[in-house]
């Protein structure tokens, strides 16, 4: 199961891409997201994410669509980029960043913002290339 995740100012974006789900259970919490759910042909799929910081679960949901499970997940502290999904400094095969989503903050209504380098190399990417 392919998952990918984009940062904004305010929220933070955890896309589960499993086509035709069933029996899709999504809990947030504070620091963790744990996703369950089949696909059309009856395969179990299980993950659970220890954030990289803490989200306002209550200010949280996830939208079920024909391909894909969406967290929408409200930032605790708002403006601070998340250089990754993952409490854990690793990099799982499964988890992607949304290039398509993905895009610099600067020009958003919410004003410009720069990441600052963290000297962990995990800075989100500024372009394709």
């Amino acid at each position: 199961m392919a998952t990918l995740w984009y940062d904004r100012p305010r929220y933070v974006f955890l896309e589960f891409c499993v086509e035709d789900s069933t029996d899709v259970q999504v809990v947030i919490e504070d620091h963790r997201v744990v996703f369950s759910c089949k696909n059309a042909d009856g395969v179990e799929f299980y993950n659970e994410i220890n954030l990289y910081a803490r989200v306002n679960s209550k200010d949280s949901r996830e939208k079920r669509s024909d391909r894909s499970i969406t967290c929408f997940m409200r930032k605790w502290k708002e403006k601070v980029a998340w250089p990754r999904i993952t409490k854990e400094n690793i990099k799982p095969a499964w988890l992607s960043v949304d290039f398509d989503n993905w895009r610099d903050w600067e020009g958003d209504e919410e004003g410009a913002w720069h990441t600052p380098g963290e000297g962990d190399g995990q800075s989100p990417p500024s372009d394709h290339g």
